[in-house]
């Protein structure tokens, strides 16, 4: 049967952003360091001047060959177009929406987005943890998103103050160790 007697969606959602990144909280700002601004730019910069052209010719070339409905270069490159086209959406989206906050330029000794905080858990491991925005978390890096329950225990205390934030272990206690606000490579 044609797709054009049965709604098939070819599992995109309605506005095609899916699974392209973590969604903000509604009604906040995409709160974001430079160095992830930085990225994020460049990502959408190299998407739209070298991945799609390239991808685009591959395209163009295949559908040259005749028969598309067998043609695995242009069904191939149908999807990446589309991967690309819904990338470059859901960058262009966040970053209309970017709220930057330079580390360095934040004032205080309380923890706030952008602040390097180390603690020391209950069985006196010791981690440093540095507040990003959601799409510069990663965790091997030690880099938290404002939003995760971690953050948000952590908002607003100072060095030496012990925090408690559930975490998938249970209820954990933290003390803070050092503070400080530093630029993030």
């Amino acid at each position: 049967m044609s797709k054009a007697f049965v709604k098939e969606n070819d599992g995109e959602t309605e506005d095609g952003d899916e699974d392209s990144g973590p969604s903000l909280p509604s009604g906040t700002k995409n709160y974001m360091t430079p160095g992830g601004v930085k990225r994020m730019q460049e990502e959408l910069l190299r998407l739209k001047t070298k991945d799609r052209p390239e991808v685009t010719a591959v395209v163009s070339w295949a559908a040259g060959n005749g028969d598309r409905s067998e043609n695995g270069d242009y069904i191939y490159g149908k999807k990446r177009l589309r991967e690309i086209d819904r990338r470059i959406r859901f960058l262009s989206k966040r970053l209309d929406n970017v709220e930057i906050v330079d580390p360095l330029k934040v004032p205080g000794d309380q923890v706030r987005f952008g602040a390097t905080v180390t603690v020391r858990d209950e069985d006196g491991a010791e981690k440093t943890y540095s507040i990003v925005g959601i799409d510069e978390t990663d965790i091997e890096r030690g880099r938290i998103s404002w939003i995760s329950p971690l953050a948000n225990a952590l908002f607003k205390a100072r060095e030496g103050d012990y925090v408690t934030f559930k975490s998938p272990k249970g209820l954990r206690e933290l003390e803070i160790l050092e503070l400080k606000y530093i630029e993030l490579p």
